[in-house]
């Protein structure tokens, strides 16, 4: 990817419904013979295919038909209940097991040839002597240059085997030779922890972008360092978080509740119950605990909010949550791809459930961003609409809500830069990322004595850049782009893209977080303990 998304509006909630799931494999008390039998509605369906295959008048591809005929039937549904084609299967799976078999490098198609943004902190490339900046032009003797390159064909040549190696021929500015590495591929962790650092003295932040496979060991990696550094209270930054693996989830939560203490519950059709209770470990179970959610922190991230809401367990600060309560278990339709089915309802400690309504359609499912940022809700919590059916309380008497999300304890509005839509599309479709390794590209240098510490704390991105930004934008694009009035988010932005391609390592988070209202609000909190 050419640099890491932040922040995305609520109306990829498309892409939450498509990539989220929750729970393990599903267990039918049918057996399979009277499961899949045969029956007239089965047989419908099977003879029109044989129709179409043979008698009709035109070849057909009936795979596509059989994929619409499935996304058809599910999205009768509801709208998390999703297919998953062959073609797509291995970068989902990817994402949820946590890492893929390669040579760990993120990198940008620049120009005719493939430009490395940077080695992947103590990967393979890393460990070799691969920098941002280099062209990756031969892999194992096939050309990847050209105007007839691809992006897919780099990952098809560095993706292979794990311990298989691939030898690459590189050209690095300033030397007078291409460049020659061996490299020996290996795991390469798609991180779902993006930062974990301290925000004072005794305020440490961890920022968790999913729950995949390998998140609960990301995160209490994080967590002893944190600990180790004297954090005493932890914000736990959930926001825009999707969801993912319901076990990750209660891990997490493990971390912060008391043995025995209800973490949630789950409900099936036939009315089955199945409860899930903290167990006796935890590293952080009297400290204060702080947890970012925003409009797009969705499903296990409500689970996790959701459990220390009503259990009366640190403070949840934000705006009010997704509203995804469905509980989806992946199953194999026998050709490569999966449907991911709504099996259950989750519900929180108190008893509530907090999945929306969906009964007017997916359409008006995934337009409800707009509908509460036409009401106000994401500037006024007084805007939330709550219904007194649907009151419950905690332990020690306070008043929460199901039906639609985790509404946070403290209220933060919706930052004024995150509502302007020219700076989303920037950011949505890379080009900032780009502009900011054509910049460095040019110049790479003078960046090189600066500590990253250092360019955090004190860098400031010039003016001009900005105004080279307009100007790269507008030969780009049709519209004719200015930033009179968001000059210094555009610098922030910049700059911490900057800090991510030359540092990594959650720099990106802590460059936006010093500008970042709802840490402000925390850290205030903090200050009042």
């Amino acid at each position: 990817m050419p640099y890491k998304k932040k922040y995305l509006p609520l109306i990829i909630g498309v892409a939450v419904a498509a990539g989220i799931f929750i729970g393990g494999k599903l267990n039918f008390s049918d057996s399979s013979d009277k499961l899949f039998s045969k029956n007239s509605k089965k047989d419908k369906l099977n003879r029109l295919i044989d129709y179409i295959d043979y008698d009709y008048v035109d070849n057909v591809n009936t795979d596509s038909i059989v994929d619409v005929t499935v996304n058809g039937i599910l999205e009768n549904l509801d709208p998390h209940s999703v297919y998953i084609t062959k073609e797509e299967m291995q970068s989902v799976a990817e994402n949820m097991k946590g890492d893929f078999v390669g040579i760990g490098v993120s990198f940008y198609p620049y120009r005719d040839s493939i430009a490395v943004i940077r080695a992947i902190e103590n990967g393979p490339s890393d460990k070799a002597g691969i920098k941002g900046g280099d062209r990756i032009l031969i892999a194992d003797g096939d050309t990847l240059y050209g105007n007839k390159f691809k992006d897919g064909d780099l990952v098809k040549k560095l993706k292979g085997p794990l311990d298989s190696k691939v030898r690459l021929k590189v050209f690095r500015k300033g030397e007078p030779k291409l460049l020659n590495f061996t490299i020996k591929r290996s795991h390469i962790p798609i991180k779902s922890v993006d930062a974990a650092y301290m925000l004072t003295h005794k305020l440490g932040y961890i920022k968790v972008n999913r729950f995949a496979e390998t998140t609960y060991k990301e995160f209490k990696k994080g967590l002893d360092k944190l600990l180790a550094a004297g954090a005493t209270e932890m914000v736990l930054d959930l926001r825009d978080n999707p969801g993912g693996f319901l076990s990750i989830a209660e891990q997490i939560v493990d971390e912060f509740l008391e043995d025995d203490k209800l973490i949630l519950f789950t409900k099936n059709k036939h009315g089955s119950i199945e409860k899930n209770y903290a167990t006796s470990k935890g590293d952080f179970e009297r400290g204060t605990i702080f947890v970012l959610i925003n409009e797009n922190s969705a499903s296990a991230s409500e689970i996790v909010a959701g459990a220390l809401q009503d259990n009366d367990r640190g403070t949840i600060v934000g705006r009010r949550s997704y509203g995804k309560g469905l509980v989806q278990r992946e199953m194999d339709l026998g050709d490569g791809s999966a449907v991911r089915l709504t099996v259950s309802r989750y519900y929180t400690p108190t008893g509530r459930s907090i999945q929306r309504p969906y009964s007017k359609g997916n359409k008006d499912y995934y337009d409800e961003y707009f509908e509460r940022l036409d009401s106000g809700e994401l500037l006024d919590p007084d805007k939330i609409k709550v219904a007194d059916s649907l009151k419950y309380k905690t332990p020690k008497g306070k008043i929460v809500y199901g039906g639609g999300g985790i509404i946070p304890d403290v209220f933060v509005p919706i930052d004024d830069a995150m509502q302007n839509q020219t700076l989303t599309f920037l950011q949505n479709y890379g080009y900032i990322g780009n502009f900011v390794f054509e910049t460095l590209d040019k110049n790479r240098k003078m960046y090189e004595g600066i500590a990253r510490q250092d360019f955090i704390d004190s860098f400031e991105v010039p003016t001009d850049m900005v105004y080279a930004f307009q100007d790269y934008l507008n030969l780009r694009t049709e519209a004719k782009i200015t930033f009179v009035a968001y000059q210094d988010e555009v610098k922030e932005y910049i700059k911490a893209t900057l800090a991510d391609q030359l540092y990594g390592n959650g720099s990106f988070d802590e460059v936006l977080n010093k500008s970042d209202i709802m840490i402000e609000e925390v850290i205030k909190l903090s200050e009042r303990k």
